[in-house]
């Protein structure tokens, strides 16, 4: 059995992973609206990998028979005004993700939740290369996307990303 505190915690990374979900599904859509597909393409993916993180956490808990109680979805409430602010609004977004579950970590070393531990292990592995491939998009923009013709190889380049599934199995 679950301590209560990491249940809820837990619990709610599964909201703080669908907000997630639907701000880079935002973002998706702003650049969409901009006709920058490779920079949609990249948000896009990132949008399922964050739903896919989500119904992790939901499986983990229905695997430790705790109940899931889904929380209502706030709308994102970013107005983007140039091609870098989402870049660097994602990336504000995965450190903040990354202190979320650094903080379900904590709670659980406290309980002497090992199970739990060894579970987000994967999570914090995982946020170590989202905050470094976000970070490294923002630089690279820095570096090319003042230039049309840097930023139409940039966008080709994230055009190519391809989705893959969560290597964690549970």
């Amino acid at each position: 059995m679950l301590n209560k505190q990491v249940a809820a915690l837990l619990n709610e990374q599964i909201n703080k992973e669908l907000y997630s979900a639907y701000l880079y599904l935002d973002m998706s859509n702003y650049y969409a609206d901009e006709s920058l597909n490779g920079f949609e393409n990249w948000f896009y993916i990132q949008t399922q990998e964050e739903r896919d993180h989500a119904m992790l956490f939901r499986t983990y808990l229905l695997n430790n028979s705790e109940k899931v109680t889904l929380l209502p979805i706030a709308q994102p409430d970013i107005t983007f005004t140039d091609f870098k602010a989402p870049l660097t609004a994602a990336l504000e977004h995965e450190q903040f993700v990354t202190a979320s579950i650094n903080n379900i970590y904590a709670a659980a070393y406290e309980a002497k939740d090992f199970r739990t531990m060894q579970f987000l292990d994967w999570f914090v592995k995982e946020q170590g290369e989202e905050e470094k491939n976000t970070e490294d998009l923002v630089k690279r923009f820095e570096l090319f996307g003042n230039d049309p013709k840097g930023l139409y190889m940039l966008d080709t380049e994230l055009g190519a990303r391809v989705y893959a599934a969560p290597s964690l199995v549970l």
